[in-house]
C-alpha cells in the first residue's frame, strides 16, 4: 500500500493544480446536456480518492444503494476543502491498511447479485486511483473548451512547458 499512498501524494499535487484552474463563475457550465456540470465535475475529482477509501472499507458494496448524481459543490473553496478532506481520509486509509486487507476480496453487488470481486488493492488501484485519472482527464477537457489554460500534468501542455 506503500506505493500507492505515493502514487496519492505525488497525483494529488496534480490534481490540486488543475482544481486551481476551475472559474468560480462557471461552476454550472456544461458541455452537453448529458454532462455533469464543471462544479459537480470538479467536486467529483475532488473527493474521489476520499469516497473510494471508504469504499474500500467495506468487504462489499451492493450499488443499488449508490447515489450516482454528483452535488453540486457552492464554491472553488468548497472544493478545496473538500478535495483537503479526501487526501487526508484516503492517506489515513492507505497507510493503515494491512497486507491481508490488500489482500481480501472486495465485491460489488447489485440487488444480491455479484457484479465482480477483485482483491481490495486491485479494487484501490482501479476504482481511487484510475477512475480519478480518467475524471481528471475529464476536467482538462472541460477546462480547454472554456479556453481555461491547463497547467502541466505528465509534460508540457500546449500552455505550459516546463522544458522551454
Amino acid at each position: 500500500m506503500e506505493a500507492l499512498l505515493n502514487e496519492l501524494r505525488q497525483e494529488a499535487e496534480t490534481t490540486k493544480r488543475l482544481l486551481e484552474r476551475v472559474p468560480e463563475d462557471r461552476l454550472g457550465w456544461r458541455p452537453h446536456p448529458k454532462s455533469m456540470t464543471l462544479g459537480q465535475l470538479a467536486l467529483h475529482v475532488a473527493t474521489i480518492p476520499g469516497d473510494l477509501s471508504r469504499l474500500a472499507q467495506l468487504d462489499e458494496f451492493d450499488a443499488s444503494s449508490a447515489n450516482f448524481e454528483p452535488p453540486a459543490p457552492e464554491s472553488k473553496a468548497a472544493i478545496a476543502a473538500a478535495m483537503k478532506k479526501s487526501l487526508d481520509e484516503a492517506a489515513e486509509y492507505l497507510g493503515a491498511v494491512s497486507a491481508d486487507q490488500a489482500d481480501a476480496s472486495w465485491r460489488l453487488t447489485l440487488r444480491g447479485n455479484e457484479v465482480f470481486a477483485m482483491p481490495r488493492a486491485a479494487l484501490l488501484r482501479s476504482l481511487m486511483l484510475n477512475h480519478w485519472y480518467h475524471h481528471r482527464g475529464q476536467l482538462t477537457v472541460y477546462l480547454r473548451l472554456l479556453d481555461v489554460p491547463l497547467p502541466v500534468i505528465y509534460g508540457r501542455t500546449a500552455d505550459e512547458n516546463p522544458f522551454a
